[in-house]
């Protein structure tokens, strides 16, 4: 069996392959590991595809998947989760400065530290202050919406079980948040280590500042899809709830105060004159308008959700 798969996402890193791989054979063959290299070419305009073709020519342990467009990051990790079969999944990337000298350590604390997913942290960075200081921000707001404590989320540097990768669907910019959706299909052993992190050696990054823009609006997203996807009710029928309780009591507080003035003798305004009552009406409307879409959604919910939606750990089955 195969104990390491090694999965490296690659868009426009020609020069770097070459030493990327062999400083994996050398780490790995040191420490005496079975392994496979998948490189998922993501549409690379430069030779990279090229390159990993030979590299696979020379090399039996890599397989190589190649795109015909730029897919993102995602797309290229989700299609090498489907590919491994090793007992310990890591992911890298291949610019160099992840270190493969980590791989070894990674797989001890998945197999004999028995956790689900390590997340790398780079603690001391070789990135300028405009990544450093949003990362930072980014990485605080994810921890406090998650409850994970990890430093570093977007670490690309990271090793799971290989159940895990096969329970988890990733997609768009959602690979920031794998540990995120690990937990919430009950994978909750999730682990960090400081790993080192090495100056860019050739080419230039290929993510730029709208990228804590973009991870934002995915945290947004893939906690409120991961939270209610088979409960909606939960989510619109208490807000629709909330709505037409506030309508319906500005509305019975504009009718009593219309009927002591009366009684009383004070002039009072129509309640049709009033602003508050056509924000009362709107609040009515928008409240059953938001609970009819939570019955809607968790009607279909209810006859759309697969049996293998759910992550069965073990099973038995006592025959007498």
């Amino acid at each position: 069996m195969i104990q390491v798969s090694i999965i490296i996402p690659v868009y426009n890193e020609e020069e770097s392959l070459p030493e990327l791989t062999e400083w994996i054979s050398r780490v790995v063959v040191k420490n005496k590991l079975t392994y496979e290299v998948i490189f998922i070419n993501d549409g690379s305009s430069d030779s990279s595809w090229e390159v990993i073709q030979s590299l696979a020519r020379e090399n039996g342990h890599i397989k190589a998947v190649g795109f015909s467009r730029n897919y993102g990051k995602s797309a290229a990790l989700d299609i090498g989760f489907s590919k491994a079969i090793g007992e310990v999944v890591i992911t890298m990337d291949a610019d160099l400065q992840d270190s493969p000298d980590e791989i070894p350590e990674l797989y001890n604390m998945v197999v004999k530290g028995g956790f689900d997913i390590v997340s790398g942290w780079k603690r001391k960075r070789y990135d300028p202050f405009t990544k450093t200081i949003p990362s930072r921000f980014f990485n605080g707001v994810t921890r406090m919406i998650s409850g994970i404590k990890l430093h570093d989320f977007n670490c690309g540097l990271k090793a799971y079980r290989n159940k895990v990768v096969k329970q988890i669907h990733i997609y768009g910019e959602m690979h920031r948040y794998i540990p995120l959706i690990a937990k919430w299909n009950g994978f909750s052993k999730i682990g960090e280590k400081a790993v080192e992190h090495r100056a860019r050696k050739y080419g230039t990054t290929k993510f730029g500042l709208e990228r804590f823009v973009h991870g934002f609006l995915d945290l947004i997203s893939v906690s409120f899809v991961n939270r209610y996807k088979k409960k909606p009710m939960h989510f619109f029928g208490t807000l629709g709830t909330l709505s037409f309780l506030s309508g319906f009591l500005i509305t019975c507080w504009l009718i009593f105060e219309k009927i002591y003035g009366l009684h009383k003798g004070i002039f009072v305004r129509e309640i049709t004159d009033q602003p508050l009552f056509f924000l009362s009406l709107v609040a009515l409307i928008v409240g059953v308008q938001l609970f009819l879409t939570g019955f809607l959604a968790e009607m279909m919910t209810s006859t759309s959700t697969p049996k293998n939606d759910y992550n069965i750990d073990e099973e038995l089955n006592f025959i007498n």
